[in-house]
């Protein structure tokens, strides 16, 4: 199947796309449970699409990424359609992306001032005990 062919409510999808960009994780909390969701950008010789990521899918693909999607669900939101896989669907990795950046969530988070203070103090501090 291929992203033209989507239309919205459309479920059972299956295709193959690459992740053209990862959008930022948000997380939230529904019903008493925590998690995370990203909105990466599919796309094939067709067209594009948003494809919801869920948990541990976040972590598990990036840009430049090739996946399948199996069991897919095509919804729309504010008129623009959104691929997800729901509970019953899922995402493989058919290729990994070439000189990929790490997914949003794997980034190393940059330091306060305060934390590098901190970092600078401590590394003092040992230098002082070795005298």
């Amino acid at each position: 199947m291929k992203i033209k062919e989507l239309t919205p409510r459309m479920g059972n999808v299956e295709l193959v796309a690459e992740i053209a960009d990862a959008g930022e994780v948000r997380e939230f909390n529904k019903f008493g449970k925590s998690g995370r969701v990203a909105t990466a950008r599919l796309k094939d010789e067709t067209g594009e699409i948003e494809l919801s990521l869920w948990n541990e899918q976040i972590d598990q693909f990036g840009k430049g990424d090739t996946v399948k999607v199996v069991n897919g669900y095509v919804k729309e939101y504010q008129g623009e359609m959104q691929l997800t896989t729901g509970m019953r669907g899922s995402i493989e990795l058919v290729k990994k992306g070439e000189g990929q950046e790490k997914p949003a969530a794997a980034k190393e988070p940059e330091q306060t001032e305060i934390q590098k203070t901190i970092q600078k103090l401590a590394v003092d501090e040992e230098r002082i005990d070795e005298d």
